[in-house]
């Protein structure tokens, strides 16, 4: 069976293209393309400009990604879609794309939530049997683990998710958005060396990072403010820009690890999958294989193929659960901005 998955929650769209075997066996992957909305540095993207940007170039990255894939319409099965969580105006232009695209080649069309297109595709990827799973990203902070059909949620973000957290600082350093303000986040933290006192703020198995970012932009204008320059009391050294990513980081992928760490010891696994666009981050990465190593256990991650949003998870996802019977009827073909991992039946999973 063949599905086409388009992916617009946010700033990416992203259109992919999958095969899954008849007789079982790994997924083959197609196409799978991306374009980016990049808003100016210091700026966020609204909806209006976002959704604007799909609806623009959603025509024919579904006509690229059938000519990568080298499939004809007729090959297509099912037209999968992100149904939610993610940004209103995005996903609702990515909704009527999809239903254009079902009405027009006369196919089924498939709501996904995109949640559980992060994890499915993670695992389909890493191959990791049953982890715990890290799903961080701009919208969304949750640590999650499979129990009766369903993704359940052990912990998450009380406020702002930890990409968010990112993206706003980004905005108050006035860094590039392009390719991603997090990865730049990432870049400048490569080159700091002194670790800032911040607000560790973990309550239970949710983590908050609103005060975090409170904390860390009050810095900001003082080092902005301070002509002869911030000096760290101990070493006496100048403190910078690249100071503060480096704290910034180190502070609130501890606190991840934590609550991450809590519920491998509740659940008795030793596998972590990390997923959603803030997984790419390789420290991120390395602070949880530190903590995994000492369990006996191991992570498992995937790169900005998959990571960061795309079609391939949304049409991997769409396919699984097209392949249990489910479809989406065109009147139920509607978007969400509020859409609960623990809310979808995972029939495909025992």
């Amino acid at each position: 069976m063949i599905a086409i998955g388009l992916e617009g929650s946010a700033n990416k769209l992203g259109v992919g293209v999958i095969l899954h075997p008849p007789r079982g066996g790994s997924a083959q992957i197609l196409a799978n393309i991306r374009h980016t909305f990049v808003s100016p540095p210091g700026e966020g993207f609204l909806p209006k400009d976002t959704a604007r940007h799909h609806r623009t170039w959603v025509v024919r990255l579904v006509k690229q990604a059938l000519r990568e894939a080298g499939v004809a319409v007729d090959d297509v099965d099912c037209v999968c879609y992100t149904k939610g969580p993610g940004m209103g105006a995005p996903l609702q232009g990515v909704a009527v794309s999809a239903r254009m695209l079902s009405l027009l080649w006369g196919k089924e069309l498939v709501g996904v939530n995109h949640c559980v297109g992060h994890i499915e595709m993670g695992r389909e990827i890493t191959g990791a049997q049953n982890p715990v799973v890290l799903y961080v990203s701009g919208g969304n902070t949750q640590v999650i683990a499979y129990a009766s059909q369903r993704y359940r949620i052990f912990g998450e973000a009380l406020d702002i998710a930890v990409g968010n957290c990112l993206d706003r600082f980004a905005r108050t350093l006035n860094i590039s958005n392009d390719p991603a303000p997090g990865y730049n986040i990432e870049q400048l933290a490569k080159r700091g060396k002194h670790l800032l006192d911040l607000p560790y703020t973990v309550k239970g198995m949710d983590c908050s990072f609103s005060g975090i970012l409170a904390s860390i932009d009050v810095l900001t204008a003082k080092l902005e403010q301070d002509a002869t320059g911030w000096r760290d009391e101990v070493s006496g050294e100048v403190i910078c820009r690249e100071d503060l990513c480096f704290s910034l980081q180190e502070t609130i992928f501890a606190m991840l690890v934590e609550i991450t760490e809590r519920a491998m010891a509740h659940v008795g696994s030793r596998q972590v999958l990390i997923v959603g666009g803030v997984g790419c981050n390789e420290r991120l990465q390395q602070m949880m294989g530190m903590m995994a190593n000492d369990r006996g256990g191991s992570v498992f991650a995937t790169d900005e193929r998959f990571c960061i949003d795309n079609g391939i998870m949304i049409a991997h996802a769409g396919l699984l659960a097209y392949q249990t019977g489910f479809t989406t009827a065109l009147t139920d073909s509607t978007c969400t901005q509020r859409f609960r991992t623990d809310e979808v039946l995972i029939k495909w999973r025992k």
